[in-house]
């Protein structure tokens, strides 16, 4: 096997990561990729580095997160995902296995990523929801919540909306798109597309909208809290159970998928808790 030509190859992977530590491999705890690296040396018999389009936090989830691997395992890309489906927990689903082109990198490549971010606006907790939903029980007023987020389209300096604890060189992202729609059974999803998210940027965006939601904030408030370029400007951080990676968006639309993602979280949680 080791004299057969490197394959570069693309997974799209679903995960529930309420039992993980976040995507990427930690010294302590469960990973995603921990996990995928293990399973895809079992078939392959090869130590394999398994890079997805970006991290996740603690139990945050995805339904099309996109990560590539190189190997010279012949295996058929449709036996991959079969084998590695009876192999994962039931936590982690692999959809699909893909041949890439060479210069293919699941996270370099990526020109944007989709998060959703679901609430649910009821009186009563729900025990179907609850590893996957801040329960908010105050009403919220979702027309209100939608014009605060529209400040946030466009390039900005988000520094107000990263943790304090983010080192990079830039806190200048671009929202292409960012919507709050109401959903039904008391569910509302916040949905935004950007180049690039910092730390806890989208728990930090839907924390502040929630506060806009309940009138504590003007939507207004939300371009006053951009210009401040501080993190005490914001709002609290939403919980990471209600956060979902929606799909990875390439410059060639056949490298990646957005796929259903959108609608998933409409049907009830599956697998364990």
């Amino acid at each position: 096997m080791t004299d057969a030509p490197e394959r570069n190859l693309r997974m799209t992977v679903e995960y529930d990561g309420t039992n993980y530590r976040g995507w990427q491999r930690q010294m302590e705890g469960p990973s995603i990729q921990a996990v995928l690296e293990e399973k895809i040396g079992v078939i392959t018999g090869e130590n394999v580095r398994v890079t997805g389009s970006g991290r996740t936090d603690a139990g945050v989830h995805a339904l099309n997160q996109v990560a590539s691997f190189r190997t010279r395992s012949p295996i058929p890309c449709h036996r991959l995902r079969a084998g590695l489906n009876g192999l994962l927990p039931e936590d982690i689903a692999v959809k699909a296995v893909e041949e890439a082109p060479e210069s293919f990198h699941a996270r370099k490549s990526a020109r944007s990523k989709t998060y959703l971010y679901q609430i649910l606006n009821l009186p009563y907790p729900s025990a179907l929801w609850r590893h996957h939903a801040w329960h908010v029980t105050r009403p919220l007023d979702t027309e209100a919540m939608g014009e605060g987020a529209s400040f946030l389209l466009g390039t900005h300096d988000f520094r107000s909306f990263s943790s304090v604890h983010t080192n990079v060189k830039s806190f200048v992202r671009t929202v292409m798109a960012v919507a709050v729609r109401p959903r039904g059974g008391g569910r509302i999803h916040v949905e935004i597309e950007a180049d690039g998210f910092l730390r806890h940027m989208v728990r930090i965006i839907v924390g502040t909208l929630v506060e806009v939601g309940t009138a504590k904030r003007r939507p207004q408030d939300m371009a006053v809290i951009l210009a401040a370029k501080d993190r005490d400007a914001a709002g609290v951080t939403a919980p990471a159970r209600g956060l979902f990676l929606k799909g990875v968006r390439y410059e060639d639309p056949d490298l990646g998928s957005q796929g259903d993602a959108g609608e998933r979280p409409d049907e009830p949680p599956r697998g364990r808790p």
